[in-house]
């Protein structure tokens, strides 16, 4: 007997980042960036997070299989990413990820969250391997959440 196939996926991406290099303008396009997917997010019932390293953005994408294929779709055609590539796209019994578009940006605060991932030197090769992506996100989730009193998710 067959298992039964799951409409639950999640897609791990990576791209490079078409963004000003002034400091006040690329802060103002992620917070544009940020609004538009949480809306597009929440209508399709897709949870996500976002990491940003320079120039670099991997994304972890969870939801209905067809949501997951029309983002990744819009994603691969903002104008705002280049060099879109999938990582890892797979089948999921349960969300990780709680929030409809979060996104962890490396900082002086993260920076040593960011340093155990060392995923910069990847994203320069154009390498970056799902699991490091996924492990990033998912202390990065578990740091957010931990500042706001949650020790503990029921996903």
């Amino acid at each position: 007997m067959r298992a039964k196939r799951s409409t639950l996926v999640h897609l791990i991406y990576f791209s490079r980042l078409n963004l000003s290099a002034d400091a006040p303008s690329r802060t103002q396009q992620i917070g544009e960036i940020t609004r538009q997917a949480q809306k597009k997010n929440e209508f399709a019932v897709i949870t996500s997070f976002l990491i940003i390293e320079q120039n670099f953005a991997a994304q972890i994408i969870e939801g209905e299989r067809t949501s997951i294929s029309d983002a990744f779709t819009r994603i691969s055609n903002d104008t705002r990413h280049r060099d879109v590539q999938i990582v890892e796209w797979r089948e999921i019994i349960k969300r990780e990820f709680v929030n409809s578009f979060a996104t962890g940006i490396r900082n002086p605060v993260n920076d040593a969250v960011f340093q155990k991932a060392n995923l910069l030197p990847m994203f320069q090769r154009g390498t970056p391997k799902a699991a490091a992506i996924h492990s990033l996100a998912v202390s990065l989730q578990a740091e957010s959440m931990s500042k706001q009193g949650i020790d503990h998710l029921f996903v």
